[in-house]
């Protein structure tokens, strides 16, 4: 069996994989790969749009390559910068070219259709870019974000205006912390759906309550304490994703972001549900990673972890949760019927 197969479908019959996709939008499995030919188009659809999530983060998010070079001046911090260099890297591809990261409009639309009643409300505590909100809207549900940035903030209210007039999303500028204090009293979630800082891995405001420029225990406990009050704003049956990846700390070993989010969720009552793997475009990792193994056997890496959680009775899933609507939603430019898209039997 080939590393393509595995991906594409654990070796199953082409006309399987097609009626896999045709239903579910791509296979159900624990490895969601970007790399994919039917992947990348379906993400250029979205980004056909004209969503820029990038926008709002000029003169506030430290760039990657400053970062590092700054990090090269300091005594013995080569190896922290390559450490930087290898997780922002292997974790992000456009993050590494471009100083921030980009969020994939595609898996947004997986996690709301597979983990979101139709019509249902989905908070975001660590907001960001764009991406998670307009996609969210386009498709029906309504959407609230928090981030701290005010311009990243305005950003996000002009793009979303822009492309979805009719049911924008709504971004509040403050700390998730202070969440009980920003967002209606009333306001009930559906679905938790998140990205947090990956501590101090991208840097994106100056303001010292920003969980990128904390120190390490302090990120824990602060962010523990934002997934605990964001847990008791969701409904009972209801899911939460959040989007995280391993990040080095100075001398080399990982931190532990992935089990401090389960740690905290189940905390919060919240089951572990799923774990998927988001495998991202190797881009310059074939060329770097003689150095990065060869010298200090560090795996090169090339995914997220995607992990899904459940609050409530198991049992009653299936009462709240249909049948998974595989098609584009009517949007400007024609595009409605995913049946057009490649099948990815055809990589």
């Amino acid at each position: 069996m080939t590393q393509q197969q595995i991906f594409e479908g654990f070796d199953a019959p082409a006309d399987n994989r097609a009626k896999l996709q045709q239903k579910f939008i791509v296979p159900p499995f624990s490895v969601l790969d970007t790399r994919q030919g039917y992947w990348q188009e379906r993400k250029r659809l979205w980004l056909s749009l004209g969503i820029q999530s990038e926008l709002g983060r000029n003169g506030v998010a430290i760039k990657a390559q400053d970062s590092l070079n700054a990090l090269m001046k300091q005594k013995d911090g080569c190896t922290t910068a390559t450490n930087k260099m290898m997780d922002l890297a292997g974790g992000f591809g456009d993050a590494f070219r471009t100083g921030t990261s980009i969020f994939d409009p595609v898996l947004c639309e997986l996690a709301y259709k597979w983990f979101c009643p139709d019509s249902g409300v989905v908070f975001d505590p660590f907001a960001g870019g764009s991406v998670r909100g307009i996609v969210a809207s386009l498709l029906g549900y309504k959407y609230y974000g928090i981030d701290l940035s005010g311009d990243q903030v305005k950003a996000n209210i002009e793009q979303g205006k822009a492309l979805a007039p009719t049911n924008p999303p709504v971004w509040y500028i403050g700390d998730s912390n202070n969440q009980n204090d920003i967002l209606p009293l009333e306001l009930k979630a559906d679905f938790i759906f998140s990205c947090p800082p990956y501590h101090d891995l991208e840097r994106y405001t100056d303001d010292m309550d920003d969980l990128s420029n904390m120190s390490w225990d302090s990120f824990k406990r602060i962010y523990t304490g934002i997934i605990a009050k964001s847990i008791l704003r969701l409904k009972d049956n209801r899911f939460a994703c959040f989007v995280v990846g391993e990040i080095r700390d100075e001398v080399g070993g990982y931190k532990g972001l992935v089990p401090l989010t389960i740690n905290a969720f189940n905390a919060g009552g919240m089951r572990y549900y799923n774990e998927l793997i988001l495998v991202n475009v190797a881009g310059s990792l074939p060329i770097r990673i003689d150095g990065q193994f060869g010298s200090y056997r560090k795996i090169g890496k090339t995914h997220q972890n995607v992990l899904v959680f459940y609050k409530g009775d198991l049992s009653l899933i299936p009462k709240h949760f249909k049948e998974v609507a595989s098609n584009m939603p009517e949007l400007k430019g024609g595009w409605n019927d995913y049946s057009s898209l490649p099948n990815p039997a055809d990589g």
